[in-house]
């Protein structure tokens, strides 16, 4: 049964697909909601590396966190309302890994992800991300495509 639900996101527009298909897996008897956002460190390390200076990068990452909690606290909202329990997780490091690892923790039935992020390719069949994640997860995994 479905009782753990992991949702990572990264808020594209795939993401918000996955996250209408977490809402009706309500009738399936899942109860609580993980939602996760991973900050790539790969893109942090490239912002702080190329930004004119340390300070301007530090700013441009803490504004960038505070939105993202602001996002994320609407979500748990939305879910909240729909009879979940949920809660926000975010994380630094490989976005697809960090996933896996967040899964493992919450001890989650499920991982429901969006086929592509927002740096996808078209011509690409699946994002890196997800297939990443559908390869090494040690539990289900739904993808949900555009």
């Amino acid at each position: 049964m479905l009782k753990k639900i992991l949702y990572p996101t990264d808020f594209s527009d795939v993401a918000e697909k996955a996250l209408e298909y977490v809402e009706a897996l309500k009738e399936a008897g899942a109860k609580e909601v993980v939602v996760l956002h991973v900050f790539d460190s790969r893109t942090l390390d490239y912002l702080n590396r190329y930004v004119s200076t340390y300070a301007d990068g530090m700013k441009i990452t803490e504004e960038n966190k505070k939105s993202t909690v602001k996002l994320m606290q609407e979500i748990e909202q939305r879910l909240e309302k729909r009879g979940f329990v949920a809660t926000s997780r975010l994380a630094e490091g490989v976005p697809a890994f960090e996933i896996m690892k967040v899964a493992e923790e919450e001890k989650v039935s499920v991982v429901v992800i969006g086929s592509h992020g927002m740096s996808n390719v078209k011509e690409m069949l699946l994002g890196s991300v997800s297939e990443t994640v559908i390869r090494k997860s040690k539990m289900p995994v739904v993808v949900v495509k555009r």
